[in-house]
């Protein structure tokens, strides 16, 4: 079997987005039939919350979408990039932390904002624009828009790594404008 693409969803503590975006891409892949080429993880900049599970307004806002909910925080390492094709950043702060982390160029090259992927924003939104908000000192309102924000942009990373896995090209998958799943479903 060849080795699955491997995507990492990277946030600030490794308990609000972050676990968000790795369950929603998780049941996005299922759903494609993926999940035998493509592994998901998650983890954060900071190790303040290691060990720790998901915060319980993450775990509320996944069991209500019908997401899985499972989940321990950790700590993105560098050493990780030599075992991850795309490490996708939920802002523009962890964007740039990640690239600065990054051994070598090739490795920074796997860094890409989430909301890239998504529909809509189109090529002039700056990096600030495509930032998944942090809802931790926030309510359960925000805990709620993210997870609007990483549905959106999940459909449009899943169309670029599905892209990716099936035309045996190596490298990450890079957003694309325009891009539409079509199992996305729109907010009522």
């Amino acid at each position: 079997m060849t080795t699955p693409y491997r995507v990492c969803f990277v946030c600030t503590g490794n308990i609000c987005r972050s676990p968000m975006a790795e369950s929603v891409f998780r049941a996005r892949i299922a759903e494609d039939g993926l999940d035998a080429l493509v592994e998901t993880d998650s983890a954060g900049t900071g190790g303040w919350h290691e060990g720790d599970g998901a915060d319980p307004r993450t775990i509320a806002v996944l069991r209500d979408g019908g997401y899985p909910t499972a989940h321990t925080a950790r700590q993105f390492r560098a050493s990780w990039f030599a075992r991850r094709d795309l490490v996708i950043a939920l802002d523009s702060g962890h964007l740039h932390e990640l690239r600065r982390l990054a051994p070598t160029p090739e490795d920074a090259a796997k860094v890409h904002l989430l909301r890239a992927y998504s529909c809509g924003t189109g090529p002039a939104a700056g990096p600030s624009d495509l930032d998944v908000p942090d809802p931790y000192f926030g309510g359960f309102a925000g805990f709620e828009e993210c997870l609007e924000m990483i549905e959106g942009a999940c459909d449009g990373l899943l169309e670029a790594v599905r892209a990716e896995v099936t035309s045996g090209a190596p490298g990450p998958a890079e957003p694309r404008p325009g891009l539409h799943h079509p199992h996305h479903k729109e907010s009522a």
